[in-house]
């Protein structure tokens, strides 16, 4: 073995080869000596002496009694798991193994760690050089996977990966988009709802009486700040891609503020229970006007729908909010592909995730019309149910001949759109048992949910319609998602809708006439009647007038204690005239495109027209 060196140790049944040349390969022989049958021992290590030695005291008892220690630790795993076997269709297999897939993705030395899943998503065109995968821990994954195991019962795990991620948190109180299992973040987009995520799982821990020692309020009033000051518009939704307004961000950032006004008020701090909840009622009073639109062509007939994302760019200060107007650009398109969209005709269902949460009711008609235009443009009726693309024109999958992504593709169907999509029906008052049994059957013999199925027939291409794809598999968060969905159906509600957000939201308690003026989001309007709130992360004075600088008014603003600063202009209803403001900075602000010095005037007058 030239420019290698070796090392090998054996014994009578057994020989090992280490040959290290750079990486280190290894090859095992075993000489079966005319038997049928043998034992074979897997061992890892970060040495040669470590592997052997833990495979050689393996070897060294039984394999029986190693059988029967493996299936009493998964047995006593699952002796306090409900019994949920007349809930599902396939007498509780996809909900036992759904169970067991979340305890395994826990790393077993960063405890709480949840990863998205051990699989490598087209690893036959992977390299060693590819690092990421879906290996690393994901704060929107992990918290899916932690809410399930919660709606199975277990408390423990979801109280560890909330102390994870308190420790993982940024000391700006958010979160990396990704990261590995020792906290190294690795991917560095920023994605509001990973942000967000987080906080509700502290309330659901919370509320489920199982924080035990650990106080996560430090975590939750950082987490909910960061929300305030760097939304509403979040750089990547949930898929990674795309910046602006998103309707699945925005149903996320309000259940959080929400769950973070609960923590604060009963901690005795009203005032600033006040201050998430407004700016929630804010982001609520919104959702239509930025994500709606009412000119959209998917669907004859049906103009007006949720749109999945609109655009707005991370430095555009001042955007046009009108989503009639965005153009989306679209990623993993293929060479000679176009890429921008109008954002009107660029449809996905994160728009249910509002009615989950309690934000919008199940029925609304903007709901059922959008889901209409959804089944239009995106379902697939496969074999074993109805499944659910991500968003027309999607590129993140196989290539048209079956060839594995390799930065451009297809999109195919995502099982775990079946299961949102059965809480939205659960929700009002459908039968969603079909889509249960639909997740089940795409488990397939192994009871593995993939990320992606087969949205046509092609088998001279090893195509099958609704089998798996190239991608991961199994996807935990499809497998979390079952689970909470087999538990709705066990309560006949939604696990996932939070108290607070529906007694605020489907009650109409929440204050609607709230305009949010910031550094990164600089209105142009406001209505009559309304407040407009000029808010920013560092001390400040606004000198502003009513009638084009006839008379002025000089307002120091108001701390809110988490380092968000506001003042509050009342517009009243006979105004008529823009609303002029000037702004003097007592600290020094620096923001993503924006920065100002301390000590000085704005140098310019902002105009917000009163319509």
């Amino acid at each position: 073995m030239a420019g290698r060196t070796s090392s090998k140790t054996s014994s009578s049944d057994w020989e090992f080869t280490e040959a290290i040349d750079g990486n280190v390969a290894a090859i095992g022989q075993i000489d079966l000596a005319g038997r049928e049958d043998f034992t074979l021992g897997l061992s890892f290590g970060d040495s040669l002496h470590a592997t052997t030695t833990a495979l050689a005291q393996a070897l060294s008892l039984p394999f029986e009694l190693h059988r029967k220690t493996y299936v009493a630790q998964w047995r006593e795993a699952q002796r306090d798991l409900p019994d949920m076997r007349r809930y599902t269709g396939d007498n509780g297999l996809l909900y036992c193994v759904s169970h067991n897939l979340l305890l395994a993705h826990e790393d077993k030395t960063f405890k709480g760690a949840l990863i998205a899943s051990a699989s490598i998503p087209w690893g036959e065109a992977k390299g060693d050089e590819d690092l990421g995968g879906y290996h690393l821990v994901w704060t929107r994954d992990m918290v899916q996977s932690a809410s399930g195991l919660l709606a199975c019962g277990n408390n423990e795990i979801p109280r560890r990966a909330l102390v994870y991620l308190a420790v993982s948190q940024r000391a700006d109180g958010g979160f990396a988009q990704n990261f590995w299992v020792d906290g190294t973040p690795y991917w560095q987009g920023l994605q509001l709802d990973e942000v967000a995520f987080p906080i509700i799982l502290a309330w659901r821990v919370w509320q489920a009486g199982c924080l035990a020692e650990f106080d996560p309020y430090p975590m939750v009033k950082g987490a909910a700040a960061f929300l305030m000051s760097e939304g509403p518009v979040t750089l990547q939704e949930r898929w990674e891609e795309a910046s602006g307004y998103s309707p699945s961000t925005l149903a996320a950032a309000i259940a959080a503020l929400v769950c973070a006004a609960d923590f604060a008020r009963a901690r005795g701090e009203a005032d600033l229970a006040t201050f998430f909840e407004e700016h929630a009622d804010f982001l609520e009073s919104h959702i239509e006007r930025w994500t709606v639109t009412t000119a959209g062509t998917l669907l004859p007939g049906v103009p007006r729908h949720y749109i999945r994302i609109h655009p707005v760019g991370p430095h555009d200060l001042s955007a046009d909010e009108d989503p009639d107007a965005g153009v989306l650009t679209l990623a993993n398109r293929g060479p000679g592909d176009p890429v921008g969209y109008a954002a009107k005709n660029i449809i996905d269902a994160g728009f249910l995730e509002l009615v989950r949460y309690g934000i919008r009711r199940a029925g609304d008609p903007l709901v059922e019309d959008s889901l209409r235009v959804v089944d239009a443009t995106l379902k697939v009726d496969t074999p074993f149910g109805p499944c659910w693309r991500r968003y027309n024109h999607d590129g993140y999958g196989n290539t048209a001949d079956g060839g594995p992504f390799l930065g451009w593709g297809k999109g195919r169907g995502w099982p775990l759109l079946t299961g949102e999509r059965g809480h939205y029906e659960l929700a009002a008052g459908r039968d969603a048992r079909p889509y249960c049994r639909a997740l089940e059957r795409f488990g397939g013999r192994g009871a593995m949910l993939p990320e992606q199925v087969w949205d046509e027939d092609r088998p001279e291409l090893g195509i099958r319609l609704g089998k798996p794809t190239g991608a991961a598999m199994p996807l935990v968060w499809a497998h979390a998602e079952y689970v909470r969905l087999v538990r709705s159906l066990a309560d006949g509600a939604v696990f996932d809708r939070i108290a607070p957000v529906a007694d605020r939201y489907l009650t109409r308690k929440g204050r609607r006439d709230l305009e949010v003026w910031k550094p990164r989001r600089q209105v142009r309007s406001i209505a009559r009647g309304h407040t407009l709130r000029v808010e920013a992360p560092a001390e400040f004075r606004v000198l502003w007038t009513h009638d084009g600088w006839k008379t002025r008014t000089e307002t120091s603003a108001t701390d809110s204690g988490l380092g968000i600063h506001y003042v509050d202009i009342a517009v009243d209803h006979a105004q008529r005239a823009p609303i002029h403001f000037t702004i003097y900075w007592l600290a020094n602000v620096t923001l993503r495109a924006f920065e100002r010095t301390a000590n000085t005037w704005e140098g310019r007058d902002y105009v917000v027209d009163v319509r």
